[in-house]
């Protein structure tokens, strides 16, 4: 997602007690960045923080932390968050700044994750690019260093492209697909919390694609 700079992001993100600014202090231990230990669940590429600010309200019997690249996204999902909220005090849910091709460098093993979400990542059509993809087998491999056996991930996307080959990544990793739609109007994912992609490319007549995958471990 490209941005213009906002001077006023990273010093407003490092007052708030949302964000996590060093992630490495946290790998192993990711529990401790929250008021309690509570399952938790992640999202990667959160982006405006649409999904994750509802999600996490909802459910304040589990644990939320939502990674994205850029420093002055997160500014804005940290705002919407407190505003779902009403305070700055959101006990839990974090996001932090990190390049979730890296993501093994900040959450071990040891941090048991029982749910992943992914919405509308990058697509990246070129083929050079395509191992960039946030559902491609490298990464999905990458998650189950930490995603528990019987953990799921959720996905949507608009792109017809990168769900057809997003389903061969899932099986090439281990996955077992428990649910799929290619119609998020008619047939959608459970307990599905519509972001503001998902309005846009709806208003355009495109199909939102969804599913959920299941670490056989």
């Amino acid at each position: 997602m490209r941005m213009r700079r906002k001077p006023w992001a990273r010093p407003e993100l490092d007052a708030s007690e949302v964000y996590i600014k060093n992630p490495h202090d946290y790998y192993e231990n990711w529990q401790s960045a929250f008021d309690k230990e509570q399952p938790l669940v992640m999202e990667l590429g959160c982006g405006k923080g649409g999904f994750i600010s509802q999600k996490a309200f909802m459910h304040p019997e589990k644990n939320f932390i939502a990674f994205d690249i850029k420093s002055e996204v997160l500014a804005i999902a940290k705002r919407n968050i407190e505003a779902v909220y009403g305070s700055t005090h959101c006990p839990n849910v974090k996001i932090t700044a990190f390049d979730i091709e890296r993501i093994p460098l900040v959450v071990s093993p040891k941090d048991t994750v029982e749910e992943i979400y992914i919405n509308f990542c990058n697509p990246w059509p070129k083929d050079r690019h395509k191992k960039r993809r946030l559902t491609h087998t490298r990464q999905l491999n990458n998650y189950k260093t930490f995603l528990k056996p019987g953990g799921k991930i959720f996905f949507k996307t608009d792109d017809d492209e990168l769900f057809c080959e997003s389903l061969d990544y899932f099986k090439e990793a281990g996955f077992e697909i428990e649910f799929i739609t290619y119609d998020m109007a008619e047939n959608p994912l459970p307990e599905n919390i519509v972001t503001e992609h998902e309005k846009m490319f709806t208003r355009q007549g495109i199909k939102i694609k969804g599913l959920i995958a299941v670490n056989k471990g």
